[in-house]
C-alpha cells in the first residue's frame, strides 16, 4: 500500500460546543505522521473549518445561512491549517493547504491542474490538507459535503484505501440506539440494500448524513479503491485499521476488481455539472448492460434534452426515465437533435468517456 485519503469529519474535531477539539487533532495529526514515516503518501480531506470559526467570533446580528457559513470559513479556516502547520511541524512534517470549489471539478483542465498541484506536494514529501472553499461556494455550488469531496480526490488521485472518519463506528444494521444493532463489517455491491436501515439524519456540524456517505463510498468502490467508514474518536483508529487489526469495528466496502480508466473516474462524478440529457431505445440501453464494450449511438437514441457544447457532460436516460449513466458528448445538443436516429455515425458518446451506474 502506497496511497491513502483521509476524510475527517466535522464531528471528529469539534467538540460539542462547537470549539476545535485540538486533543483529537494532535492524536489524528500523531497517527498520519506516524504512517507518512513509513513511507505512505497521504492526503487528508478535512472538515471543521465553520465549526472553527464559528466558535472564534461572535456575530453582533443575525447572518442568513450563506453569509454566516463564508465569515465563520474565512476566520476557521485560517485557525484550522495553522494548527495543522504547527502539529505536523513538530513531527517535522510539511503539510500544505488546498481549497477547492465543485466548479473545479466541472473540466477536465481544472480538474488535471488540481490532479498535478497535489502530486508536485506528495513528490516533495508535503501533507496536502483539502478542504473547500466555503467562502465562494454556495448553494448549488457546494458539495454534498467533504465525503463527496474525499471521493473526488480519492479517484482523482488514484489512492489505494478511502478512510472516512466519523463519530460513529461504521454502517449500522438499525438503530443504533435499539438492542441486537451492530455495525455491518462489509458491503459488497449487489448484496443488500443499505438505504433500507441507515439512518438518515445528519450530524450536528456537518452537512452529510449517512446514507450520503454510503452512496459515495459505494461509487468509489465501484471504482476499485477500498474505503473504510470508521470511528475517528477511538485511539490509533488510522494506525489500527491499516496494521491489519482484525479487532476493530468499522464498515469496510469492497472494492471492484475491475479496473476503470482514469476519464471514467472523471466521469463517474460529474453528475452534477451535466448539461443535459440523452435518452436512449430499450436496445440501446439493453446493450449498455451487456459485458462488452458499447458506446451510445445516435441510431439508438430517441430525444435529446438541454442545450450543450460538444464534450459537456450529459445524463443518459432509459426509456422508462431512469438515469442509467453519464457520459462525455462527441456532439453540440442542435447536431444530436438533427442526427437522432442516424446510422453509420461516429458514437454520441463513445464507451472510453461513458460510465454505466
Amino acid at each position: 500500500m502506497k496511497r491513502i485519503a483521509i476524510k475527517i469529519g466535522s464531528n471528529v474535531l469539534t467538540r460539542l460546543d462547537g470549539t476545535l477539539d485540538i486533543t483529537r487533532m494532535s492524536a489524528i495529526v500523531d497517527q498520519v505522521a506516524e504512517l507518512h514515516k513509513r513511507g505512505l503518501e497521504i492526503i487528508l480531506i478535512s472538515s471543521g473549518a465553520v465549526a472553527s470559526g464559528r466558535s472564534e467570533i461572535k456575530v453582533e446580528k443575525k447572518l442568513d445561512p450563506v453569509s454566516a457559513r463564508q465569515l465563520f470559513s474565512a476566520v476557521g479556516q485560517a485557525k484550522l491549517i495553522n494548527r495543522y502547520y504547527e502539529l505536523f511541524r513538530e513531527h517535522h512534517i510539511v503539510c500544505g493547504q488546498v481549497l477547492t470549489t465543485k466548479e473545479n471539478f466541472s473540466s477536465r483542465t481544472h480538474y488535471l491542474n488540481q490532479k498535478r498541484c497535489m502530486e508536485v506536494m506528495l513528490e516533495n514529501k508535503v501533507i496536502p490538507i483539502v478542504n473547500e472553499n466555503d467562502t465562494i461556494s454556495v448553494t448549488e455550488l457546494m458539495f454534498t459535503d467533504n465525503d463527496e469531496l474525499s471521493g473526488l480526490i480519492a479517484t482523482m488521485m488514484g489512492m489505494e484505501v478511502l478512510i472516512i472518519l466519523s463519530n460513529v463506528d461504521g454502517i449500522y444494521n438499525g438503530n443504533p440506539s435499539e438492542p441486537g444493532v451492530c455495525v455491518v463489517p462489509e458491503i459488497i455491491k449487489g448484496a443488500e440494500n443499505f438505504s433500507d436501515y441507515v439512518q438518515t439524519t445528519k450530524s450536528s456540524f456537518g452537512r452529510g448524513g449517512m446514507l450520503t456517505k454510503c452512496n459515495i463510498a459505494q461509487k468509489v468502490a465501484d471504482e476499485g479503491i477500498l474505503v473504510i467508514i470508521a470511528n475517528g474518536k477511538k485511539e490509533n483508529i488510522l494506525l489500527q485499521l491499516l496494521d491489519g487489526n482484525s479487532l476493530v469495528v468499522c464498515t469496510r466496502f469492497k472494492p471492484s476488481p475491475k479496473p476503470v480508466s482514469n476519464v471514467k473516474k472523471w466521469i463517474a462524478h460529474s453528475e452534477g455539472f451535466a448539461k443535459g440529457e440523452v435518452h436512449i431505445n430499450k436496445g440501446a440501453a439493453q446493450a449498455l448492460k451487456e459485458p462488452r464494450a458499447t458506446s451510445i449511438l445516435l441510431v439508438g437514441v430517441t430525444r435529446i434534452a438541454g442545450d450543450f457544447e460538444k464534450d459537456d457532460i450529459v445524463r443518459i436516460i432509459d426509456e422508462k426515465g431512469k438515469q442509467i449513466g453519464v457520459g462525455c458528448t462527441a456532439y453540440n445538443s442542435e447536431e444530436a437533435t438533427q442526427l437522432i436516429g442516424q446510422k453509420d455515425m461516429k458514437p454520441l458518446v463513445h464507451y472510453d468517456f461513458l460510465y454505466i451506474e
